[in-house]
């Protein structure tokens, strides 16, 4: 008995003190007040009103109306009005009518506004208690056709909550990892039309949609009890209804929800949202490195990334690794401040002195990351998974296949229709009033279905990115002769077997597959086209194998829908080419042909002159007949890509018109803008006299002051992007610009200038210190926005965009969701150039 006793009595001590333990991390501290930056913030919460808002080109990216950011991770968004359970990507998005912030009494008011019903709401957040309170005003009642479809809605990030659960109004359930609530199906009179009459679903002719069902229901939500990070209560007297977005796109978020009351005005419905907020807590660091490791003579820099409430460490450490497990300190020394970038201070680890090859990892404070090497040969192999791997993944109208894997199967072979006229395409695509070319509407435009690339997370051919790949792989080709041979390809079976020599350098062969497109556009077209991509959204948004993206049966509109004859096929689902014409485009691919023809020589003779004909030939039509530009592509923009052109068939023809068209225009060029005409100039310099050379070297002397002020502006030194998109591109390009101007120019630009934007890719950079390149580094994107993103994977050697910038202060780059383009999507034009830059770092190891 009295061991029972003291049995009993010990367990209601514990219980008492995991009790106080676990409820000291969910006490109530200050209530979120606006900050200067404009959103409400609390210690290890930030909720952020319309800072960013929904854009008109790719709708709901994700990335906009009330969102929250809980203990640095953005879990929530699309706190606004929307028109369905579980709005998908092109549902229609309000558009923003008014931001007012008030400081002084803790409220941010948005006006929310549906053009297409003539639909308006106000949505007032106000700081209350320990969270703030949402309510939603409306001044006319709703419209007939939004009565029980528009509602208050907030998404949650599904990896944010895996594995966790909930509880609705004290009943307890799991948040599913895999969508598997139940869905019901209406007419489609009764839907509420998607982005210019698309529509996501294909009903198989059906007339019919579906709607997912809520998973719970309750007046009080409170969403990961179990974990204070993620723990959020929401209330509202109104009803809310928890879904899972993911019953109709991969991508979708779980949403709670509720509905609009039909007929009433006013305040009509009030939610309170309340992120926990962990006492005193602070954000661990991020310390930034190169996973790829480092070059003993190069310089070696750690940016070390802080929450501001933090106080930073005046020391750091690197510990070598020994071959018998030992860790030995090799350096401790002091760390230097940088200041503040966005919402995060810095200081800076220098272990330059270090020069021993070997495994090392950096200790500050109690943190320590993994290993990465100091060695002559780090760079060597840094290309190999990208040309070995990702570029024949990405090969068009093939098969590929990987040791016992099948990668996808020959596709697109019902290539392609010509596209209609005026029509604005949903991935940003558009026609004018003609086609440009002698095909009619819906014609079949013959010999498409050969060579050229998926663009990136989808499958359309984007003639720009193919004419940036191939002008980079050339460049690759003429400066370093790439041997590489670890891909097999042949034609006449239309098949690609990965790790698979075939005696033919794998760079030779990728530039070829490029560049049979390219020609294939301009021979049975007469120019380049924009883009080439199917037509229904039901298409676009398909995941997995691109051979089953169509039936692979040219389009016979004698054929009922769904009906074959087993040559042909009544499914109107091949892709369309997108052919109105504009000189900027000509020009780029004129280049791209120029430069293609010069690598193909001795390697596919017949392909080499094909080149060279039609860079010839939209030279000549675009020289010579004062063509407007349709698109309304900027003039500069046209004027320095038929500068690059003039460059290309200068060094391909050796033509003295060329150089002189050239020299003619690249000093204006630099004088408006030394960064965006430097490359090219820099590329020119070892086929122009002294004088040109000597010239250069002014423009050269104002580019190293650009990319000095770079060091001002963050602390890793490099140019990071604020858009819509991630900068490792503009890294990238930055690196490989630096590369040409230390080879001409050393005494100007050293060669640290291209290890910083190398160590920026390498992880170096905000929010976290992975590779932004798939498999190299010792830790690298292993989710990335590919074709095979629903399997929450990557494609060897894809190189992603990196950190978004999240208005106003918030980089991110997340490693567990895959669905957002702007940070994980991989494209051919980036792998091309970072191809180049990695050939270009190798070989700096043996110069």
């Amino acid at each position: 008995m009295g061991i029972r006793i003291f049995r009993k009595r010990h367990f209601s001590m514990l219980s008492l003190i995991i009790c106080i333990t676990f409820s000291s991390n969910i006490v109530f501290a200050q209530k979120p007040v606006i900050n200067d930056s404009g959103y409400f913030e609390r210690r290890g919460v930030n909720v952020i009103v319309f800072n960013s808002q929904y854009n008109g080109l790719f709708f709901d990216e994700k990335t906009a109306g009330i969102e929250l950011i809980h203990h640095g991770v953005r879990t929530g968004t699309g706190g606004a009005i929307r028109l369905q359970n579980t709005p998908e990507q092109w549902d229609l998005v309000p558009m923003l009518v008014s931001r007012n912030v008030d400081k002084k009494n803790n409220s941010i008011d948005v006006t929310l506004r549906y053009r297409e019903y003539d639909f308006d709401s106000r949505i007032n957040v106000t700081s209350k208690g320990n969270g703030v309170e949402i309510s939603v005003y409306l001044d006319k009642p709703l419209p007939e056709k939004l009565q029980g479809n528009a509602g208050f809605n907030f998404e949650f990030l599904p990896a944010s909550y895996f594995e966790k659960s909930y509880l609705a109004d004290g009943n307890p359930g799991n948040f599913p990892l895999y969508p598997s609530s139940n869905t019901k199906i209406e007419k489609a009179d009764n839907k509420i039309p998607q982005f210019n009459g698309y529509n996501t679903f294909d009903d198989r002719g059906k007339k019919e949609f579906i709607i997912p069902q809520p998973l719970a229901q309750a007046k009080t939500f409170v969403l990961a009890p179990e974990d204070p990070e993620r723990m959020v209560k929401i209330q509202s007297d109104a009803g809310l209804m928890l879904f899972d977005g993911r019953n109709l796109a991969q991508n979708g978020w779980y949403i709670i929800r509720s509905l609009l009351p039909s007929n009433k005005t006013g305040k009509v419905l009030t939610w309170y949202l309340e992120p926990n907020s962990i006492p005193n807590w602070i954000r661990k660091p991020n310390i930034g490195f190169s996973q790829v490791g480092y070059r003993p003579s190069q310089q070696k820099t750690a940016v070390i990334e802080l929450d501001k409430n933090d106080t930073p460490l005046k020391t750091a450490s690197l510990f070598q690794v020994t071959a018998d497990g030992k860790y030995i300190e090799k350096l401790k020394a002091d760390t230097k401040p940088w200041g503040q970038y966005l919402r995060y201070k810095y200081v800076k680890f220098d272990f330059s002195k270090v020069k021993d090859a070997g495994v090392y990892f950096i200790q500050y404070g109690d943190h320590k990351t993994n290993t990465f090497s100091i060695a002559d040969n780090v760079y060597e192999k840094i290309w190999h998974p990208t040309l070995d791997v990702w570029f024949p993944v990405a090969m068009d109208h093939m098969q590929v296949n990987e040791a016992y894997r099948v990668w996808h199967g020959a596709s697109y072979l019902d290539d392609a229709l010509q596209a209609p006229t005026n029509i604005d395409h949903f991935d940003g695509y558009r026609m004018g009033d003609t086609t440009d070319t002698r095909y009619k509407p819906f014609e079949r435009i013959p010999g498409l279905d050969i060579g050229g690339w998926y663009d990136a997370g989808d499958f359309d051919i984007q003639t720009g990115s193919h004419c940036s790949a191939v002008l980079n792989l050339t460049d690759t080709w003429e400066n370093f002769r790439l041997s590489r041979d670890e891909t097999y390809v042949d034609y006449p079976t239309r098949y690609v077997d990965i790790h698979r020599p075939d005696g033919k350098p794998d760079i030779l062969q990728q530039i070829e597959h490029g560049t049979l497109n390219l020609v294939a556009q301009v021979k049975n077209i007469g120019h380049p086209v924009r883009g080439i991509v199917v037509p229904n959204l039901h298409q676009y948004h398909h995941l997995g194998d691109a051979s089953t993206e169509t039936d692979n049966l040219p389009y016979n509109p004698n054929l009922k829908p769904f009906e074959t004859d087993g040559k042909s096929s009544g499914i109107m689902d091949d892709r369309w080419a997108f052919t109105e014409r504009n000189s900027f485009l000509d020009y780029f691919t004129a280049s791209a042909l120029a430069a293609a023809s010069r690598a193909l020589k001795s390697h596919n003779d017949t392909l080499s002159a094909q080149a060279l004909h039609y860079a010839e030939k939209l030279w000549n039509e675009n020289t010579n007949v004062n063509k407007p530009n349709t698109t309304g592509f900027d003039t500069r923009i046209r004027q320095n890509q038929e500068m690059g052109a003039a460059l290309q068939l200068y060094l391909t023809t050796k033509d003295e018109k060329y150089a002189q068209k050239f020299k003619e225009a690249i000093w204006s060029v630099l004088d408006r803008n030394v960064m965006f005409g430097i490359r090219t100039a820099l590329q020119a310099y070892p086929f122009m006299d002294k004088a040109y050379q000597d010239k250069l070297k002014e423009y050269v002397t104002k580019y190293k002051t650009a990319c000095d002020e770079y060091d001002t502006q963050n602390p890793y030194g490099v140019p990071i992007a604020a858009g819509g998109w991630g900068g490792s591109g503009g890294v990238v390009n930055f690196a490989v610009t630096n590369y040409y101007a230390n080879k001409f120019y050393p005494d100007i630009i050293n060669q640290e200038y291209i290890y910083k934007g190398l160590g920026y890719i390498f992880g170096c950079h905000p929010y976290s210190n992975l590779s932004f390149v798939s498999t190299v580094g010792t830790r690298s994107k292993k989710i990335t926005y590919g074709n095979n993103r629903a399997d929450f994977t990557f494609i060897a050697g894809g190189i992603v965009p990196g950190i978004l910038i999240l208005k106003p202060d918030f980089p991110e780059n997340k490693e567990d969701w895959p669905f957002l383009w702007g940070e994980n999507e991989v494209t051919v034009g980036g792998c091309a150039s970072y191809i180049f830059l990695g050939a270009a770092v190798a070989g700096m190891e043996k110069d």
